[in-house]
């Protein structure tokens, strides 16, 4: 754990050192390796820099209130880059994400910044997505019929997220962890997902990445090549 830890520390403050400019607004995502860029940009505010952000989660927000960070609400302004984590990185840049539960705010975020940079510990990389479930956010008055139209149409195993105690989102929704195996073509599901009558988001990230930064254990970081 020391060592994936390294790995996160050094990403996230590598993607904030490399691409986070003082009097800039920037978004912040949500997670155990986001956190770690939040760490940085609140040692950079300490030292006397203008950076505020934008939260992807209530998580975050609180994390940006301990740290000095000023807030800015989403579409207040323009966001120079997004900094978040991902539970998948395929090789064609496609992500899955939604592991902590925010994926609609940091899919949000992630379209509305100038560049989306993605940060993550080697384990992460995969020729295809499809080992971690992917997410789908849904209205929870339509759960049984998109639960149901998930497994039918598309042949995923679908649970939701909680079990016993369900999950909700910040924004009131359930989760649906839907398992596929494989995932060829990550825009072509999400469209299908998302045609269907109560989901608000998935998360399956296709053509918004612009850097990939990976951490390793020994804190060296590479930064990935297309």
């Amino acid at each position: 754990m020391r060592g994936l830890d390294e790995g996160k520390r050094a990403a996230g403050f590598a993607a904030v050192d490399r691409f986070v400019r003082d009097g800039t607004c920037i978004g912040l995502g949500t997670g155990s390796t986001a956190y770690w860029a939040v760490e940085r940009v609140g040692e950079r505010v300490a030292a006397g820099e203008r950076i505020r952000a934008v939260a992807t989660s209530q998580a975050t927000e609180e994390l940006c209130r301990e740290r000095g960070i000023t807030l800015v609400a989403f579409g207040a302004g323009e966001m120079d880059v997004a900094i978040d984590g991902a539970d998948e990185v395929a090789a064609d840049w496609s992500l899955t994400k939604g592991g902590g539960g925010a994926l609609f705010r940091e899919k949000a975020v992630a379209l509305a910044a100038r560049r989306f940079v993605v940060i993550v510990t080697p384990e992460k990389l995969v020729e295809r997505l499809g080992a971690f479930p992917t997410p789908v956010e849904v209205v929870p008055y339509s759960l049984p019929y998109v639960a149901h139209a998930i497994e039918v149409a598309l042949g995923a195993r679908v649970v939701r997220r909680g079990g016993a105690t369900p999950y909700v989102t910040d924004n009131g929704n359930a989760l649906l962890d839907c398992s596929f195996r494989e995932i060829p073509d990550a825009a072509a599901l999400d469209g299908e997902l998302r045609g269907i009558h109560g989901v608000v988001a998935t998360g399956l990230f296709s053509g918004m990445v612009d850097a990939v930064l990976v951490g390793a254990a020994d804190g060296a970081v590479r930064e990935l090549t297309r």
